[in-house]
């Protein structure tokens, strides 16, 4: 891993990723430009030549470890293959194993920065910020936020993911600069069941939570859309049977 300011993103996701002819989007509003179905890809080989245009990716892009008040970023290493779909680029953000993570002003204009740059990869229409920041490191990842949408273009949609304890009877959210926040309805464990009613009831999230779901292929969940927009994990590598699978979310 190395140092942000030093390293452009993995050749080996641009030359993939180069293999799409390019085209000029229409102007939109900014979350008009995401599909209502997203499928998660994940460190691991993706081949989704051949996915239905109406669907999204939002693919990792680079994770970024803070300890302390450094940083290291490592881009992506696994290829994508995809052709002419929608992508959301993910940074990832771990934090180490030290008590206190806090960057300062140069370190977090780097990473936002960083950030940033994954919005110009080809046919890239948004950027996704996945963090399961700390109550501690809230102040940070605010500052990141702000720092990641004053360098935007100003169309583009900025998204982050958002444990499900965020979107219900905790106003951290208020005032964040994002378009939208996804509430991460899987993997919550015993203590966050009960905020599985999000998925039935959008009007029981804050309304930062209210425009967009995650879900994962291997738990069930009661869900009604409600003109969400579905972003689908899954535990393995996609194939046709399991995005059929994730059609389900957003088919009636």
């Amino acid at each position: 891993m190395v140092r942000t300011g030093r390293i452009g993103l993995s050749g080996a996701v641009l030359a993939l990723l180069l293999l799409s002819p390019s085209y000029a989007l229409p102007e939109h509003a900014r979350l008009s430009r995401l599909p209502p179905l997203m499928l998660w890809a994940w460190e691991r080989p993706e081949d989704l030549r051949g996915l239905h245009s109406s669907v999204g990716v939002a693919f990792l892009a680079q994770t970024v470890t803070i300890s302390g008040s450094r940083f290291t970023l490592q881009p992506r290493r696994q290829p994508l293959r995809v052709t002419g779909n929608a992508l959301v680029a993910v940074t990832r953000i771990e934090a180490g194993a030290g008590p206190t993570v806090s960057l300062g002003e140069r370190e977090s204009s780097d990473v936002a920065a960083a950030i940033v740059r994954t919005a110009s990869l080809p046919r890239v229409v948004g950027v996704q910020i996945d963090f399961d920041a700390r109550a501690s490191e809230r102040p940070m990842y605010g500052r990141l936020l702000s720092a990641v949408r004053d360098r935007l273009p100003a169309d583009t949609p900025l998204s982050m993911t958002a444990l499900a304890s965020w979107c219900q009877g905790d106003n951290w959210l208020r005032g964040l600069p994002i378009d939208e926040a996804v509430p991460m309805l899987f993997r919550m464990g015993p203590t966050n069941e009960p905020f599985r009613i999000i998925a039935s009831s959008r009007e029981s999230a804050v309304p930062e939570c209210r425009r967009a779901i995650g879900v994962s292929l291997d738990e069930s969940l009661a869900f009604r859309p409600d003109s969400r927009r579905v972003y689908v994990f899954s535990p393995r590598a996609w194939t046709d049977v399991a995005i059929g699978e994730a059609r389900r979310w957003v088919t009636p």
